[in-house]
């Protein structure tokens, strides 16, 4: 059996030291926070981010990134879209071309608009593989052992096969890719849309509201993909439609409450204040308007969300737009 690394001791990242503890010798988890790596070799669990889950005995929780990555064979980054290149700046001088990167971070990079994975090649080169692992996956059901299926996708056939098989276990299935861009762009975006599917359930909008946001949403994610070079079928997948349908109809979703609160008044900043975990569609919305604008591609529920967050636009006033828009064609 091999080591793993797991760099990011959020949520997430907890939950995938815990699921993947079995697969390998041992998990070194890299906690950004010194004191809560010391709290987590002490009492076995993130009082932070996922209380109430004990860590195998396995997983070694550290704030040394030399440390964590020495000699892993498997590197998986957990972490905010916005500290990737920073992360890994700091990670490169233990790097070892031998290693596998794998990303499970679901954002866009602002300012440059890019996706994680490019983000990484930026940073490390062309002599790494690398991956990605995206799909419908609330931290803490993944980490009760609650049955989760996910996708592992690369360009390499060979490497999508290996952290397949290297990641798959009994409660957690993955499967294999061949459409990173399609992946990236799904579990960036749903988050945008998960955030009006909390405006519509805060303003008891009704189901119907929601039946149709999800589907219409789908349709703004699978035009975004198409044109940034995805495959249409990616998006009806795991990565697609069912993360999109999780995060927002779940009561684990980050991006959903962010949405419920603001249809109950609150300010953003208030928000994002009020916790330690972070919403990435609050990030991804201002960068997946860039993006529409770069490929003139049309999306109306994005460009509201991106009025309420930025504009001080009134969630019952962006609902109010999005349904009186003029008529068109359903796949027009």
């Amino acid at each position: 059996m091999k080591d793993l690394a797991i760099i990011g001791g959020g949520s997430w990242g907890t939950a995938l030291a815990c699921v993947l503890a079995p697969r390998f010798r041992e998990v070194r988890l890299w906690v950004k926070e010194a004191d809560l790596a010391d709290r987590m070799r002490e009492t076995r669990a993130n009082d932070v981010f996922l209380p109430g889950i004990r860590l195998p005995e396995n997983v070694h929780p550290g704030h040394s990134l030399g440390d964590a990555l020495y000699g892993a064979h498997i590197v998986l980054s957990v972490m905010p879209s916005h500290v990737v290149r920073a992360v890994y700046g700091e990670m490169l001088p233990f790097l070892t071309p031998t290693m596998r990167l794998v990303s499970a971070t679901k954002g866009l990079e602002g300012g440059s608009l890019l996706r994680v994975s490019e983000v990484i090649r930026a940073v490390v080169g062309d002599s790494y593989r690398i991956a990605v692992v995206s799909g419908p996956s609330f931290a803490k059901e993944v980490a009760d052992g609650k049955p989760t299926a996910v996708v592992a996708a690369s360009k390499d056939a060979e490497l999508a096969a290996e952290i397949q098989n290297a990641f798959s276990g009994p409660t957690f299935r993955l499967y294999a890719g061949d459409d990173p861009v399609g992946v990236e762009i799904g579990g960036a975006l749903k988050n945008v849309i998960a955030i009006g599917a909390g405006i519509c359930d805060g303003l008891g909008a009704g189901h119907n509201a929601i039946a149709a946001l999800i589907t219409r949403g789908l349709a703004e994610l699978t035009r975004l993909a198409v044109a940034a070079g995805g495959k249409p079928a990616t998006l009806s997948g795991l990565t697609g439609l069912g993360d999109l349908v999780l995060t927002c109809t779940g009561d684990l979703s980050r991006n959903r409450k962010v949405g419920l609160q603001l249809a109950a008044g609150n300010t953003l900043g208030s928000i994002v204040g009020s916790t330690p975990m972070v919403a990435e569609g609050i990030k991804t919305t201002s960068a997946a308007m860039q993006l529409s604008e770069r490929w003139g591609v049309e999306m109306p529920i994005t460009a509201e969300m991106h009025a309420v967050l930025n504009e001080g636009r009134a969630p019952a006033e962006a609902i109010r737009r999005l349904m009186g828009r003029a008529p068109k064609g359903e796949f027009a």
